[in-house]
């Protein structure tokens, strides 16, 4: 082989080199346009599928005729200002209480409940205890008034702790779920209703959770805000360290499957943790229990055949 033909095949593999180089660039960009198309369409989809439920939901709803009356005695009682109160629509929407006429609702309990309580603590008093002291009557009438004005409020708190608790079993699976996800390569929006799809069965509030965040982060121009939505619809401290790490994660541009690897092994921390806590507590909390049912019949068993014996004897 002399110098020539040695000279052109370097030659032929440098422009075949050069050649491939710059295709390979293409495909990549044209993969990377693709997968940009394919999140933008997702988006799309989930918007227009959140879009056709909502109004599903509002063409079946059947109309509330006594709303109207609710919101016309509060407008008269000037608690206009509760009704509009932000504090009031998130304890509602972490209740799980999310229709349109759920503060009206509430707010005109609150404001019937102590009504009633103390018409039927009068009913009772004059009916019923209608023999029994003065004292006893009217401690009946302002238990009742009490009861009426508490109870609305015990079932919104009794409310909120049971979806939340509900909430926190179910958050490791989903935190979890959404880390294999990522880390499979799907993007968050994707990743997201994935895990709605799986948790449907096993958790359908969290499944619902993740599913209006999806929707959301789908037809908001703020993705700071939906994050800020789940937060605040959950209502729970893990949950919002998510979102925390989520928000930071798309501003600084730090991996999105770290934050969320991070974010579970600490879930796992404490949750063992917890459990090594209430473990620690079992023998004070037996104590008691203990000492009640368990000490009493222990000395029946080791002293009565001794008793029985003693009495024979005499």
């Amino acid at each position: 082989m002399d110098v020539s033909t040695l000279i052109i095949l370097v030659a032929a593999v440098a422009a075949f080199a050069s050649v491939l180089a710059v295709g390979m660039t293409m495909v990549n960009r044209d993969q990377l346009s693709s997968r940009l198309k394919a999140v933008a369409a997702r988006r799309q989809e989930l918007s227009a599928q959140q879009r056709a439920q909502l109004k599903g939901a509002r063409r079946f709803q059947a109309p509330q005729r006594h709303v109207g009356l609710m919101k016309a005695v509060l407008a008269r009682l000037n608690l206009q200002d509760m009704i509009e109160g932000r504090a009031l629509k998130a304890r509602l929407s972490q209740a799980g209480w999310r229709s349109a006429t759920a503060a009206v609702n509430f707010t005109f309990a609150r404001v019937a409940s102590p009504v009633i309580g103390l018409a039927v603590a009068l009913l009772y008093a004059s009916s019923v205890f209608a023999a029994s002291p003065p004292m006893t009557r009217m401690m009946m009438i302002l238990g009742g008034l009490g009861l009426g004005y508490f109870l609305p409020q015990i079932l919104l708190a009794n409310a909120i702790q049971k979806r939340q608790f509900e909430l926190a079993r179910a958050f490791p699976d989903c935190l979890d779920l959404l880390v294999i996800c990522v880390e499979a390569g799907l993007s968050v929006e994707m990743a997201l209703a994935r895990v709605t799809d799986e948790l449907a069965e096993s958790s359908p509030l969290m499944a619902e959770e993740i599913g209006l965040t999806a929707a959301e982060l789908a037809f908001l121009s703020d993705r700071r805000q939906a994050w800020d939505n789940l937060a605040e619809r959950t209502g729970l401290a893990q949950v919002k360290s998510l979102c925390t790490a989520l928000v930071q994660a798309e501003k600084y541009g730090t991996p999105v499957s770290q934050a969320l690897r991070v974010l579970a092994a600490e879930n796992r921390e404490s949750r063992m943790a917890a459990a090594e806590k209430k473990a620690a507590a079992l023998p004070a909390k037996l104590t008691v229990p203990m000492i009640i049912f368990f000490l009493p019949v222990l000395f029946m068993v080791i002293a009565g055949p001794a008793a029985i014996q003693v009495a024979k004897l005499k």
